[in-house]
C-alpha cells in the first residue's frame, strides 16, 4: 500500500456576471468542482465572504475531508480488529480564525463521531481505535492544528 498517489480535479469559476472582476462586488464566487466520472460539486465562498449560502464552500469541504478520512480509517481499523460497526455519524466542527491581513487559518477541528456497534464487548476497542484512525488519516497528517475526537460509542438496542 506504500506509494505516491496523484489526484486531479478541475475547478471552474462560474461567477462572471458580465464584467468579470472589474470590481470586488461585480462578480459571484460561484464555481463548480469537477472530478472525472463523478457528480459535480457546486461551490462558492462562505456567505461571510460574499458567497452563495446554497453552495458548498472550501471551509466546509475541508472539514468534510477531515471527517470522512477519519471515518474511513476508523471503519478499516474496526474491520481488522473484529469490531462490528453498524452505524457511524459525525457532527464535525471546525474553527477558522481570520488574520489582520485578510487571510486566515483553521485553529482547531473537533470530530464528534457517534458509533453504534453490535456488542458491548466491542465498545472499549472501538473508542481506542479513534486515536489510531487520527494518527493514520492522510488529511489530519497534513494539518498544522489540533484535531480532537470526542467519540460516543453505543451498542445496538441499548439506548
Amino acid at each position: 500500500m506504500n506509494g505516491i498517489h496523484h489526484y486531479e480535479l478541475t475547478v471552474k469559476w462560474t461567477g462572471n456576471k458580465g464584467t468579470g472582476t472589474s470590481d470586488y462586488r461585480a462578480y459571484e464566487r460561484s464555481h463548480t468542482i469537477l472530478v472525472h466520472h463523478k457528480a459535480e460539486i457546486l461551490g462558492s465562498s462562505d456567505p461571510a465572504f460574499r458567497g452563495d449560502p446554497t453552495r458548498h464552500n472550501p471551509e466546509e469541504l475541508f472539514l468534510a475531508s477531515l471527517s470522512t478520512c477519519h471515518m474511513l480509517w476508523f471503519l478499516h481499523l474496526c474491520a481488522e480488529a473484529g469490531v462490528v460497526v453498524l452505524d457511524y455519524t459525525d457532527e464535525a466542527k471546525g474553527v477558522m480564525t481570520e488574520t489582520e491581513d485578510g487571510g486566515g487559518h483553521f485553529t482547531a477541528v473537533t470530530l464528534h463521531p457517534l458509533v453504534v456497534v453490535s456488542d458491548a464487548a466491542m465498545v472499549d476497542k472501538a473508542n481506542a481505535l479513534h486515536h489510531k484512525a487520527n494518527q493514520l488519516c492522510f488529511i489530519a497528517n497534513s494539518c498544522n492544528f489540533p484535531i480532537h475526537n470526542e467519540p460516543i460509542c453505543k451498542v445496538l438496542n441499548h439506548a
